[in-house]
């Protein structure tokens, strides 16, 4: 955890170092081979005297690309002003029909309900549990999780299950919330469960927003919703690796919410999806300004229709309320609220460990917006262990995939014909498991898949993560953004508001970097009239040029040497982001800024616990008992004390248990049933339990059993921990044994001499 200047500055020094060792390596290396193999085609083109036809032939066709190249750009400008004129429409590569209108209910949301149509030849099976598949409203439309045949609504189909999609239209309703949208989707599956009264509650998909949104209406409904997968999900916005995840930071970069409420603002009230979009192409600036583009113009006459589909999603911008907005930056990208079961939805706490469906997550090594330990460490905030998770009687089974990136979670066939496919089919298995942490394992076996469930401890989960620590000052982040939220509010808004009108929320929407791009190519744009024409001629007159041109092969190197340029200033722009956010967020005054949402998180998990039958039966009983519980309760508090137990420690309390009284009489469930009560009653009311033991041991004979006993487990006390003996000294004192002042020191030579005892009687 870097808390001071000189641990900045050596950071820098290694991110420094390792990005220069990786471009050695990595770029440098890669380039001098394309070099060489680009020297040797030369040099087979000059020995047959061919350089200058080369040169021709790749002039012709590099001008034709370049026409080709901006017809497709035309193309997708036009089809950007026509989708918005049509209401950007999902891109479902399947036919529907509208089952229930979201702004027919009571509260008004733009969500509704279709019905997916089987396609020819797909049968669907009456008896099998339907699908409803809830897409990300972060920016974009509806349809990716049906953008192909081969997808989550293709896997659905071929295992014989009716699909419903959850598909929403651009503008959200006025004064939409996303409690209004919870409760809308509640309504959907209710839809569904009447259409479907035969079979069991309908499976749950949620993409990447839509998975946080299901987990929110599964904790809402546990009643209503069958079992759940989440794809991409970002749920522990907190958690990430220093040095891989940078998106976490931008919330304390930028002012946290600060900025959400201004542009909401500027936008009469909502926030243009557009800016999370520009969020998302400003991780990959490569990808963004480059190799895209590179890739529609290097095989153009193949690529343009697959461009086109894609851009037709990832061009549709969708608004959000700014009441919307807030409460996701609020409660996830800042707060991180929803993990600790710390957010309100309406007026209603929502706690996932409310959800009783078995749950599955699906992330990836390669995902750099949801990384695995976003997708996962709400598990470690929820549950203490994986045992609470069996006490709780939860499933909760994770597969992690080694590299797809986040949109290859939904739109790639690979893993829709094997991930997806694996979730799809084993629905009913998992609900079979035994309560636990799983981790779902795929292994090939040929051309044969086999699935298995491994059962899996916290600390595997927590190993997905390199620590925990880092998290303490998004804490800081959240204290921040509440107090710039008030300042804002009370003195920014009201000029902010006084200049916004309808019509300049429209221009501010039209201005947005990422609708200007579009329509700046559009024919909407005198300049590109001729371009339609041109391009049919080349495309007539089409002449690619030899695969084996050199031409070609230094048009592709420079690409890619274009390509690594720009990786590596993402890499380093990244790490600076990461030091600037350390330097700001990891000092001593910010620690202290979020030292309070710090010691909530801690006191909110042993708070929700206490809701545990068994924590409360144990609280119940804690005056209750004998020499029994008195003793294993001072064991536990003086275990607290020391802060460790030692296996020597461990050994010694076994044998005795099994070999003397009171606890030699016990079965092995009684006994561990004991020891977790109080163990309980430690935990979660350590000065009661302190305070009680005059209570417990009201006798003098089992108050010095005790404390024999405690000490031939616990002593000699020039070996016990300060802290345990300091206890020890307060306990006896308190139980009246402690007046002569050396009782631990006599009590430890008598536990002594009875060990040398035995063990000379044993020797006899």
């Amino acid at each position: 955890m870097i808390s001071n200047g000189a641990d900045i500055l050596v950071r820098l020094m290694q991110l420094g170092l390792a990005h220069a060792q990786s471009f050695q390596t990595t770029h440098v290396n890669a380039f001098g081979d394309r070099s060489s193999r680009l020297v040797a085609a030369w040099s087979g083109l000059v020995q047959h005297g061919q350089p200058q036809e080369a040169l021709s032939t790749y002039v012709t066709d590099a001008w034709q690309r370049s026409l080709l190249t901006l017809d497709v750009l035309r193309r997708r400008g036009n089809d950007f002003i026509e989708n918005e004129e049509k209401g950007t429409p999902p891109v479902l590569d399947f036919s529907y029909e509208v089952i229930l209108e979201g702004r027919d209910l009571p509260r008004a949301v733009n969500y509704s309900l279709v019905k997916i149509i089987p396609p020819d030849g797909v049968v669907v099976d009456p008896a099998k549990r339907p699908f409803m598949i809830v897409d990300p409203r972060a920016g974009h439309g509806a349809g990716i999780g049906g953008f192909k045949p081969e997808s989550q609504v293709g896997e659905a189909f071929e295992d014989g299950h009716a699909v419903y999609f959850v598909i929403f239209r651009p503008m959200p309703e006025p004064g939409q919330t996303l409690a209004d949208v919870r409760d809308a989707e509640v309504v959907f599956l209710e839809e569904i469960h009447r259409r479907h009264p035969d079979t069991d509650r309908a499976v749950v998909i949620g993409n990447c927003q839509g998975g946080w949104g299901s987990m929110m209406l599964a904790a809402s409904a546990p009643d209503k919703i069958g079992p759940l997968s989440i794809n991409g999900a970002p749920m522990s916005y907190w958690s990430g690796k220093e040095g891989r995840n940078p998106m976490r930071y931008l919330g304390g970069l930028v002012g946290g919410v600060v900025p959400a409420m201004i542009y909401s603002d500027l936008g009469n009230g909502v926030f243009d999806g557009s800016l999370l979009v520009q969020n998302f192409e400003g991780m990959n600036p490569a990808n963004t300004h480059w190799k895209k583009l590179y890739g529609l113009y290097a095989y153009v006459d193949t690529e343009a229709e697959r461009y086109l589909d894609f851009e037709r999603w990832w061009g549709g911008f969708f608004m959000m309320n700014e009441e919307e907005i807030r409460w996701i930056v609020e409660n996830l990208f800042v707060g991180n609220r929803l993990a600790q079961s710390q957010a309100l939805l309406g007026s209603e706490k929502v706690d996932l460990r409310k959800i009783t469906t078995p749950v599955v997550v699906f992330a990836s090594h390669g995902d750099n917006i949801t990384p695995p330990s976003q997708a996962l460490n709400w598990v470690a905030d929820l549950y203490r262990d994986e045992n609470e998770i069996k006490a709780r009687g939860q499933r909760i089974v994770y597969m992690v995939h080694p590299n797809i990136g986040h949109l290859g979670i939904f739109v790639s066939a690979k893993i829709a014909g094997r991930e997806h496919e694996a979730i799809t089919h084993t629905m009913r298995a998992i609900e079979a498991l035994p309560p636990g942490l799983y981790e779902m394992v795929l292994e090939n076996e040929g051309e044969r898949v086999r699935i298995k469930f491994a059962p899996r401890a916290m600390t595997d989960v927590l190993g997905l993560d390199d620590g925990r620590d880092d998290e303490d000052m998004f804490a800081a982040v959240a204290r921040l953004s509440e107090f710039g939220a008030q300042v804002y509010q009370t003195f920014g808004r009201p000029f902010v508001r006084q200049m916004v009108t309808e019509q300049s929320a429209k221009q501010f929407f039209r201005s947005r970097p990422l609708r200007q791009e579009r329509m700046i190519f559009s024919d909407q744009n005198p300049l590109m009239a001729a371009v339609k024409t041109q391009a049919a001629e080349a495309r007539a007159a089409r002449q690619p040029v030899a695969a084996d041109n050199p031409w070609l092969a230094l048009e592709k190197l420079m690409s890619e040497q274009v390509e690594q340029n720009l990786n590596m200033f993402r890499d380093w722009r990244d790490a600076m982001q990461e030091l600037t956010f350390h330097a700001l967020y990891g000092s001593p005054l910010m620690r202290m800024i979020g030292a309070d949402g710090v010691a909530e998180r801690a006191r909110h998990k042993d708070a929700d616990l206490m809701s545990l039958p068994d924590v409360r039966g144990a609280l119940a009983r804690i005056g209750t008992g004998g020499e029994a519980e008195g003793t294993l309760r001072i064991l536990e508090l003086m275990s607290r004390a020391r802060g460790y137990t030692r296996r020597s420690r461990l050994e010694k309390a076994l044998h005795l248990f099994e070999t003397e009284e009171p606890f030699r009489s016990m079965t092995d469930l009684e006994r561990a049933h004991l020891i977790h009560e109080q163990a309980l009653i430690v935990q979660f009311a350590g000065d009661q339990a302190k305070a009680s033991l005059p209570q417990l041991l009201d006798t003098e004979d089992e108050r010095a059993k005790a404390l024999d006993f405690v000490m031939r487990i616990a002593g000699p006390a020039e070996t016990m921990h300060p802290a345990a003996l300091a206890l020890y000294h307060e306990i006896e004192t308190m139980l009246g044994k402690g007046d002569s002042g050396d009782g631990a020191q006599a009590r430890s030579e008598k536990a002594g001499g009875k060990r040398r005892r035995t063990l000379r009687q044993a020797a006899e």
